[in-house]
């Protein structure tokens, strides 16, 4: 009677557990059960669900991508793919997170789709296959056999090479895409809309400063204009996005694969450039915003003002550069000819109406002639330049001034000293009195014996003589020095 009892109480607990077992395979959509991989979901995101955009640009060719959109994702595993992203990203930067829930968005998988469409690769998806011909109106069916090299085909019972015609394909292979995708595997736990954000670095897109300066009649103030250059190479186009620039040389990883540069320290400083855009300090970079939002058009240079300044001071400088290995030994022959370079510097410095943090750039420089028509005189490279620091521009060399060096003595005095003189010459055929500055870099442990002009010592081994000029005159620097190697 016991055993009666007990065989009841195994059948009702069995029905019990497979009543369980099924309602768990119904909840689950049956691939637990039947040992089946789990349903996804299939989802695409275009620029439709696109809330907001922004782009940080760096001055190495790389760019920053926030790409924010609303979706509604269902609840349990989404393949998601999002459209719309540029074709130069790097994948490996890829970041995405719900911006509303991100507790409950997990993402499993992350893969990035670059198999594009294109007319070869369609016709090599269909070798082995029947597509159609259109000749003369009519479609005619043929085989691609090949595409090695170039077309080989059957029509009927011959074979033929090169294109037969105009190609009707049946559809379009679904591993093809029109545009690079990023595609996620996601476990979303809720059912309602979300933002979802995507992260990325792109190459391709880059930044420029260039500056226009034009100088009075007595070369002792300039105006300053400065314009940021984009240029957008990236394979996107970024509507109505948030702007900001970052300036210096950011330090990357060099890969094989990639094109990685070099973002030096700036001081720090918060200040308005222009009613366009705003700058601060970032890290050890320098951050500049622009105050409104923008389109950036693929493969489109756009330009934004950065700054206007007027009556900036200057200085001008002619300066004559000497060269280490005359030091080193004996030289019979003058050299003549020599240029003396024109220099405008100016000091960035808020009481000169600067006093702001000025990324590298091109700066090109204008003058009035006699006819009020602006020229172009000069132009130079700028690196990036912190306040109170100063531009030196090479505006080029000056015709009027001609110089000529010859070296009057030289003598070894022991294994490792040496004893040498120099005459600098300097012709000045302006029609006004200049100074030059004559800049030596003297080697090795040295000591000026002798000098017909002052000089102060600018650096460890590196003096300057200042030598006055009178127009229509010559005046010689001479001088004797003693080096040890």
């Amino acid at each position: 009677m016991m055993g009666k009892h007990f065989n009841r109480y195994l059948k009702i607990a069995g029905f019990a557990l497979a009543a369980m077992l099924l309602g768990f395979y119904y909840q689950s959509g049956g691939s637990q059960a039947s040992g089946q991989p789990a349903k996804h979901n299939d989802l695409n995101s275009s620029l439709e669900d696109q809330e907001e955009v922004s782009v940080t640009v760096y001055n190495s060719n790389i760019g920053l991508v926030k790409d924010l959109r609303h979706i509604h994702l269902p609840k349990g595993l989404t393949d998601l793919k999002f459209t719309a992203v540029a074709a130069q990203i790097m994948p490996q930067t890829v970041h995405i997170k719900s911006v509303t829930d991100p507790l409950n968005l997990e993402v499993l998988e992350q893969n990035y789709e670059y198999d594009l469409l294109t007319p070869q690769k369609l016709i090599d998806k269909f070798v082995g296959k029947e597509i159609k011909v259109l000749k003369d109106g009519v479609e005619v069916p043929v085989t691609i056999l090949s595409t090695n090299g170039g077309v080989v085909y059957r029509m009927g019972d011959r074979i033929f090479t090169d294109y037969p015609g105009r190609l009707i394909f049946p559809g379009l292979p679904e591993d093809l895409i029109p545009r690079p995708t990023l595609v996620w595997l996601l476990e979303n736990r809720i059912d309602r809309p979300q933002k979802i954000e995507a992260t990325y670095l792109t190459q391709g897109i880059n930044w420029k400063a260039d500056y226009v300066a034009t100088l009075d009649n007595e070369d002792s103030e300039m105006d300053l204009t400065g314009w940021v250059t984009l240029d957008n190479k990236s394979g996107a186009t970024y509507r109505n996005a948030r702007l900001k620039l970052v300036a210096g040389d950011v330090n990357r990883v060099i890969e094989r694969y990639g094109h990685y540069d070099g973002i030096q320290r700036l001081e720090e400083m918060t200040k308005s450039v222009s009613s366009q855009i705003s700058e601060k300090a970032f890290f050890e970079y320098h951050l500049y915003s622009l105050q409104r939002t923008t389109t950036i058009k693929d493969n489109q240079t756009k330009q934004v003002s950065l700054l206007a300044a007027n009556k900036v001071p200057v200085k001008k400088r002619f300066i004559y550069y000497g060269a280490e290995y005359y030091y080193r030994s004996r030289h019979g022959v003058p050299v003549s000819n020599q240029k003396v370079g024109v220099y405008v510097e100016v000091a960035n410095k808020e009481e000169n109406h600067l006093g702001i943090p000025l990324p590298k750039g091109t700066i090109r420089v204008y003058k009035e002639d006699t006819d009020r028509s602006l020229q172009f005189i000069g132009e130079d490279q700028i690196d990036h330049t912190a306040k109170d620091e100063t531009i030196k521009i090479k505006m080029g060399e000056a015709f009027d001034l001609a110089s000529e060096r010859r070296q009057t003595d030289w003598r070894k005095i022991s294994d490792n000293i040496y004893e040498m003189a120099f005459e600098v010459s300097i012709r000045n055929h302006k029609d006004s009195p200049v100074t030059v500055n004559v800049i030596e870099p003297i080697p090795g442990d040295w000591e000026i014996l002798q000098n017909s002009h002052e000089y102060k010592k600018i650096e460890a081994h590196t003096v300057q003589f200042d030598i006055p000029v009178e127009k229509d005159q010559e005046a010689r620097l001479k001088y004797r020095v003693r080096v040890r190697f």
